[in-house]
C-alpha cells in the first residue's frame, strides 16, 4: 500500500519534472518570476490553484465527464504560458501581481484545467482498470504539488541571488525571464498541428 502511494506521488513529481515535457516548468517559472520569498503565501496559493485545476480536469476526464480534442489542448498549453509571460512583461514593476483576487487567480485555475486535460490520455493509460482512480488522482496531485513547490523554491532562490548579489532590478529580472519563456513557447505554438 505504502509502496503504491510513493509510486503514485513520484509519478506526479516526474510528470512535472520531465525534461521532455518542460511546458509545465515554463508555466511555473512565469507564474513565480514576479515574486520574492516574502510573497511565499501568495505563490503557494497560485501554485495550489493550478494543481486544483489540473486535478479537477483529470477527475472529469478520468470519469468520462469531459472529452476534449487533444490537439486543441496541446495548442492551448503553450498559449496559456505565453499569456502569463506577456502579462509579466507588460506589468513588470507595476505591482499588478499584488492585486487581491484578480485575473491572475482565475487564469491560473483555468490554465490548471487546460494543463490537466493535456495529461488526461496518459492518465487513462496509467490508471488502467484501477478500482480507485480517485485515490490515484489524489496521490498523483500530491506529487505534482511537491514538484511544483521545488521548482517555485528554485525560481525564488535564483531571483534572490540575481537581485541581491548581482543587483539585477526586479523589473529587469521579470522582463528578461518572461521574454526568454516567450521565445521558447513561440515555436511550440507555431509547430502545433492544431493550427497547421
Amino acid at each position: 500500500m505504502l509502496e503504491n502511494f510513493w509510486f503514485n506521488v513520484e509519478y506526479g513529481m516526474n510528470h512535472v519534472l520531465d525534461i521532455k515535457a518542460y511546458d509545465h516548468v515554463l508555466f511555473l517559472i512565469v507564474l513565480t518570476v514576479p515574486y520574492v520569498f516574502k510573497d511565499w503565501k501568495r505563490v503557494l496559493l497560485l501554485v495550489t490553484l493550478f494543481t486544483l485545476g489540473h486535478t479537477v480536469s483529470l477527475i472529469l476526464a478520468a470519469y468520462h465527464v469531459v472529452s476534449v480534442n487533444g490537439q486543441l489542448v496541446e495548442f492551448l498549453i503553450p498559449v496559456t504560458i505565453m499569456v502569463v509571460a506577456l502579462f509579466n512583461v507588460l506589468t513588470a514593476g507595476k505591482g499588478a501581481q499584488k492585486e487581491r483576487v484578480g485575473v491572475l487567480f482565475f487564469s491560473t485555475l483555468f490554465f490548471g484545467l487546460v494543463h490537466g486535460l493535456g495529461f488526461a490520455r496518459e492518465f487513462h493509460m496509467w490508471a488502467g482498470k484501477s478500482n480507485n482512480k480517485f485515490l490515484l488522482l489524489l496521490e498523483f496531485a500530491l506529487g505534482i504539488e511537491l514538484a511544483q513547490i521545488i521548482i517555485v523554491f528554485m525560481v525564488l532562490f535564483l531571483a534572490y541571488i540575481v537581485q541581491t548579489i548581482f543587483r539585477f532590478s526586479k523589473r529587469d529580472w521579470v522582463m528578461v525571464i518572461s521574454a526568454i519563456v516567450v521565445g521558447l513557447v513561440i515555436p511550440m505554438i507555431i509547430e502545433n498541428n492544431y493550427i497547421n
